[in-house]
């Protein structure tokens, strides 16, 4: 029998190798979402603060990227992501909703579709879990263990749904544990399939301060630093590279790690009685104190991380201009999965594989980033592109809504905007050249 099975096996086996889009051939992605970590954090790009050696090791031997561009916050960041469009195509939504109208196309339902199995832990932005707690699965994820929407403690003693019930046995442990060792779970139970494992970190974001009862604090009664945290968030970069190397996957797996947005301006320290204290966080780099700049359009908020890994694909040591926003990971994964006809023409993205293959450079000329204006469940205020501060930018150059242009290679703290009374004759053109770019890609800026 044994022979008989081997025999079939390897028929089987030359079959897919014959094929050319055969699953054998599609590599694994683990995709990692870092929860407010600004470019300054890590040592790789120079920051000083804090020590980073897991994530420097990626970027040592694989690619970083210096121009990757996010929205300011997370929802509207987790939705570019999640559909491969600016949050404005979707009109009026509120904080924390899902359109549903792009709930079959969801980068996660069509990897699904074209021979992915789909995972994901930690942060679920995008709904209440308790009022719809399958509906990570209806957007394309089998396996899900998650955190919701501000509806309990993501860090000691977590709030966690698996596939869309609440574990009972959470009590002793740290969160980010949990979260870790299920993506570890995921990756080595489909092994030998190739599968997308999105970990979307639950640090370093504070611990949620608007709940009904006090957020648990750690065994040592106190709320995780910044720094702590992290160092938490390092450690389990380690401990996710380790596994994959225990399954000897690393040469099968793109590893793509980056942040939501920027560092947070402050974060909660300590609690005094009921209130939540707060301190302004600032980060050394290369010798420059950097403030924490989430939620802001600014570089400090907007401006994130990014590195890719791929042994024997991606070449070390690269450092990378090219312009990469967050509307490119959807393309981008599906020509990873061989399936480039599943790119819709009316997505935002752009697909950086070549450029991940050495075969190329991004087709990216310019990225957009939107205030955060979506309303809060229940609200009224309007979204949309024409309703709260945007920009559009090229490496160089950046152009605000209201006018104000800014040189981001000699101002990158943006303090002297050029107004339309100052331009000069380059100015005046490169306004011109982004306010046509601008204007061709939003005049019809709703699905």
């Amino acid at each position: 029998m044994g022979g008989i099975f081997m025999s079939y096996q390897q028929l089987t086996n030359e079959q897919q190798t014959d094929l050319p889009n055969s699953n054998k051939d599609k590599p694994n992605i683990l995709f990692i979402l870092a929860d407010d970590v600004g470019q300054e954090v890590l040592s790789c790009y120079g920051g000083e603060s804090y020590k980073t050696p897991h994530i420097d090791e990626l970027a040592r031997t694989g690619m970083r990227f210096q121009h990757t561009y996010s929205m300011p916050t997370c929802v509207p960041s987790r939705l570019t992501i999640m559909t491969g469009k600016y949050p404005t195509r979707f009109g009026d939504i509120s904080w924390g909703d899902f359109p549903k109208s792009a709930e079959q196309n969801t980068f996660s339902n069509l990897m699904l579709d074209n021979g992915y199995v789909t995972g994901i832990a930690g942060k679920w932005q995008l709904c209440l879990l308790k009022d719809d707690p399958q509906h990570p699965a209806r957007l394309g994820f089998q396996h899900s263990e998650l955190f919701g929407r501000h509806e309990g403690p993501r860090y000691y003693e977590p709030l966690i749904y698996r596939n869309g019930h609440i574990r009972s046995d959470t009590k002793p442990f740290y969160g980010p544990d949990l979260y870790t060792r299920s993506i570890i779970e995921f990756m080595t139970k489909n092994q030998n399939k190739p599968f997308l494992a999105y970990y979307s970190m639950a640090l370093c974001h504070e611990v949620t301060d608007d709940l009904e009862t006090p957020v648990p604090r750690s065994p040592f009664d106190r709320y995780d630093s910044y720094p702590e945290m992290v160092a938490e968030m390092d450690r389990a970069v380690g401990r996710l590279v380790a596994a994959l190397n225990a399954l000897k996957l690393r040469e099968k797996t793109l590893i793509l790690f980056v942040a939501d947005n920027g560092t947070p301006q402050n974060l909660i320290v300590r609690a005094e009685g009921k209130e939540l204290i707060k301190e302004p966080i600032f980060s050394m780099q290369n010798g420059i104190k950097i403030p924490g700049g989430k939620a802001t359009l600014t570089d400090g908020g907007t401006r994130v991380p990014m590195i890719t890994n791929w042994p024997g694909t991606i070449k070390e040591g690269q450092v990378v201009e090219d312009l990469v926003d967050f509307t490119d990971f959807l393309p981008t994964f599906l020509d990873l999965a061989q399936a480039p006809q599943a790119i819709s023409s009316n997505i935002d993205g752009f697909s950086f594989s070549d450029l991940l293959h050495g075969k190329g450079k991004s087709k990216r000329t310019w990225t957009y980033a939107e205030e955060s204006v979506l309303p809060k469940p229940g609200g009224t205020e309007p979204s949309g592109v024409n309703s709260g501060l945007h920009y559009i930018r090229n490496v160089h150059w950046k152009l605000y809504n209201d006018g104000r242009l800014y040189d981001m290679i000699n101002d990158r703290f943006e303090q002297a905007p050029i107004l339309f009374e100052n331009d000069t004759e380059i100015s005046r053109n490169i306004r011109k050249e982004l306010d046509l770019t601008f204007n061709s890609k939003f005049d019809d800026s709703h699905d």
